[in-house]
């Protein structure tokens, strides 16, 4: 089902104020769509060529990705996507606050229910989700912060949720820029990225949680081994990290939104410094993480990422397409590629579901897409 490229709306008087202050972007992404790339066939990016490519390609292979099926459709404002033991999965709306169980054979779909204390409004609202040891962690925006909560599930709770108990609070909110995505590492830790909020100074400040990836044990207390005594805080220096995802090796890999010029895959390590509001994209800077790869803002917007195959996958919000972006260890193997360009529409998450298969969520019913018949969906990637 192609698309056609259409402006997306402004959406609201407060954002336009904000993103007036701080950029001619300054949310998720940037009105407007970028210039359609054949949806048959892969596309070089080469804007992102700027970044060298090292190393030789993956023994892996998995060059190629194709549509196998739509899981299930219908879903409003789909956010976070967590699979369960067993293979099915959990979805979150975002504006709708609810949860809702996705059986994955059928797609038929069980709602779970609302989660309280969600406050929706702008880029906020009920977002990310993780399962662990019969958990559900859900970031979400209340009414005086972004937080990680988690609610029991299964076992002798049934086929409902728990009530949310706090697991991490004081994370900051704003109209823009709450970051959302969390996950859970193969250290059996609890990682969030988080946002900024459009006030950039929170980036650089090591005491607050804003612009960060967050590092903490499932109950909310930091981890052992982070890099600064006593905080949760892992990396610092961000704008809005909504993709995290680690690969074959355990090594930890961001998406990241940028301004005006350039979005960003970063390799993460501990104690790190990523730039903003300093630096966006590569600049060579001391003391800077420069990217391992780059896309200029119109082809981009990056929300979730996933690894499979010998590369990561990234959805992409205003850019409408997945990229891979393949590696050789801790670097390119090679430049990133674009599929299903236009297909779609906004592309919000994508997860792992392993033997070389992705589950991939659109998001044309956030208030910015353009939506069709059957949005929003999960579709059933092959990857090859």
């Amino acid at each position: 089902m192609s698309r056609p490229v259409v402006l997306k709306a402004l959406w609201g008087a407060a954002v336009l104020a904000l993103v007036a202050g701080c950029s001619s972007g300054g949310g998720e992404e940037r009105p407007g769509t970028a210039p359609p790339t054949s949806a048959s066939a892969p596309a070089s990016a080469s804007a992102s060529a700027s970044v060298p490519a090292s190393g030789t390609a993956s023994p892996e292979g998995g060059g190629r990705v194709s549509v196998a099926g739509t899981l299930t459709e219908g879903l409003k404002s789909p956010w976070g996507l967590a699979e369960l033991p067993g293979g099915d999965l959990l979805v979150s709306s975002r504006d709708e606050r609810t949860i809702t169980r996705v059986d994955g054979r059928s797609g038929a779909k069980t709602l779970l229910g609302e989660v309280p204390g969600v406050v929706p409004g702008g880029e906020g609202g009920l977002m990310g989700l993780a399962v662990h040891d019969g958990w559900v962690y859900a970031y979400l925006t209340a009414a005086s912060d972004n937080r990680i909560v988690r609610m029991r599930y299964g076992g002798a709770a049934g086929d409902r949720l728990g009530a949310p108990a706090p697991v991490l609070t004081g994370i900051p909110k704003g109209v823009v820029h709450n970051g959302g995505r969390i996950a859970f590492g193969p250290d059996g830790m609890l990682y969030a990225g988080t946002g900024e909020t459009g006030q950039t100074g929170l980036a650089q400040d090591r005491a607050s949680l804003g612009g960060k990836i967050l590092r903490m044990t499932p109950e909310g207390r930091p981890a052992p081994g982070n890099p600064f005594a006593g905080s949760v805080v892992y990396s610092y220096g961000h704008r809005n990290v909504q993709g995290i995802a680690w690969d074959a090796d355990g090594r930890l890999w961001a998406a990241e939104f940028g301004q005006n010029t350039w979005d960003e895959l970063n390799l993460i390590e501990p104690g790190k410094n990523y730039g903003w509001p300093e630096a966006e994209g590569r600049t060579g800077r001391e003391g800077f993480v420069d990217p391992v790869a780059q896309w200029p803002t119109s082809e981009a917007s990056p929300s979730g990422i996933a690894y499979a195959r010998g590369a990561i996958w990234m959805a992409g919000l205003r850019g409408e397409r997945l990229w891979r972006v393949p590696l050789s260890g801790a670097e390119r193997s090679g430049d990133p590629e674009a599929f299903l360009s236009g297909e779609y529409g906004r592309l919000r998450t994508v997860l792992a579901g392993g033997d070389g298969r992705l589950w991939l969520v659109s998001s044309e019913t956030d208030t910015r897409g353009t939506p069709e018949p059957g949005d929003d969906r999960i579709l059933r990637l092959e990857v090859r």
